[in-house]
């Protein structure tokens, strides 16, 4: 992860813009990653942990309507989630990430291992990918902090 997290900070302070992080199942896993890298305050502008579905709603914005209707386990979820952090912060550049790390809280419909990513650049249209990871609980939150970093990455060449 070391790699990616040098050449997102590389590729954001060439571009001169700040991220924003908006994650749940992985609690904070990209942020930290992202900030234990020295010089980080020049493209880190936040973080939130969203844990909950009250504090998706309440941090960032995510309608009641959202949650009840797709639940937070969802590509409208991470959606909503990273254009919440995006306006709520000053940064130019949005992440969220979603999903089931497991062990339990999976099922038929949306198994453990479903993860959603979402990803904006202010002006742009956010993408949304979703992902199925394979493992424990600790692989699965891996797999999806990787993922999100590598989408970053190909996400900050194009700025």
């Amino acid at each position: 992860m070391d790699n990616l997290v040098d050449e997102l900070s590389q590729l954001l302070s060439n571009a001169e813009v700040k991220l924003v992080t908006a994650e749940s199942c992985t609690g904070g896993m990209v942020s930290t990653a992202i900030t234990e890298r020295a010089g980080s305050s020049k493209i880190f502008d936040r973080g939130y942990v969203t844990y909950s579905n009250q504090s998706k709603e309440e941090l960032l914005g995510v309608p009641v309507t959202i949650l009840n209707n797709y639940g937070a386990v969802s590509a409208q979820c991470a959606d909503s989630m990273v254009l919440g952090a995006l306006e709520k912060s000053n940064a130019d550049v949005g992440l969220s990430i979603t999903g089931i790390a497991g062990p339990d809280g999976g099922d038929n419909n949306k198994p453990v291992g479903l993860v959603y990513i979402g990803v904006v650049v202010t002006g742009r249209e956010p993408v949304v990918t979703e992902c199925h990871f394979q493992g424990d609980r600790a692989a699965i939150r891996r797999s999806a902090c990787e993922k999100a970093l590598t989408l970053l990455v190909e996400t900050a060449r194009t700025i």
